[in-house]
């Protein structure tokens, strides 16, 4: 599939976006404390935008250092958007929203999206978990799923926002395992599937190569297994 969006994983659950205009976007950039995460790219010089799916550390990571050192928005759910004002992001620098919400930004939009997991940031609650339905204008469709398990909604969000490529939680413990992330896929349809969540820590056990196995298995989704910092689709 030809794009005009850059994307590169980048260990974990983060990725580094370069929208056609060249806007960049960082989703739950834990990066410098990152064992999958390239040296150049552990402490992002340039960002306009960062989308968190939900308040855990190793999705929030580095957010409020990238953002007092490039000045960029941080956009998230309700509650953790105002736990993060706490810890001293600006105000001009906050977009909350919730579930279904969809924002503009650029040549962009971001909606919000139901996963089922949970969310805490500094041991305070965070509202609830979620997933990142990113549509670049006259371009690729990117639906993050977050952390979360299987559930029965996925199959909507496949038929209402027709995602092209999709990154799905597959380390188990903590997240589903390969064989549920494969179903998954074969709720969604993309073209294109991601496994990410895997691998950072010892407990994360599932392994890509099954994902992509039993994913082919169920359905027509072709699943990519990038290393980090490589561009996923030209």
């Amino acid at each position: 599939m030809e794009t005009k969006t850059d994307i590169r994983w980048l260990g974990h659950s983060a990725f580094r976006l370069t929208s056609p205009e060249g806007k960049v976007i960082y989703i739950d950039p834990f990066l410098s404390q990152n064992p999958k995460t390239p040296e150049e790219h552990k402490h992002p010089e340039e960002a306009d935008y960062i989308l968190l799916t939900h308040g855990h550390e190793d999705h929030v990571g580095d957010t409020l250092e990238i953002a007092e050192r490039t000045g960029c928005r941080v956009v998230c759910q309700v509650e953790l958007s105002h736990l993060l004002k706490k810890k001293g992001l600006k105000e001009d620098q906050r977009v909350e929203f919730n579930k279904g919400g969809t924002i503009r930004f650029d040549d962009f939009s971001v909606t919000l999206v139901s996963a089922n997991h949970s969310s805490s940031f500094g041991g305070e609650y965070a509202g609830e978990a979620g997933g990142l339905v990113i549509a670049f204008d006259d371009d690729l469709i990117f639906y993050h799923l977050g952390d979360t398990n299987i559930f029965a909604d996925l199959e909507i969000y496949g038929d209402l926002y027709e995602p092209d490529l999709i990154a799905v939680p597959i380390g188990d413990y903590y997240t589903m395992g390969p064989d549920e992330a494969a179903h998954c896929c074969e709720m969604i349809e993309a073209e294109y599937a991601v496994p990410i969540h895997y691998g950072t820590f010892p407990v994360l056990t599932g392994d890509p190569k099954e994902f992509k196995q039993l994913t082919e298995k169920y359905c027509e989704t072709e699943v990519l297994i990038p290393t980090p910092g490589d561009k996923i689709l030209d």
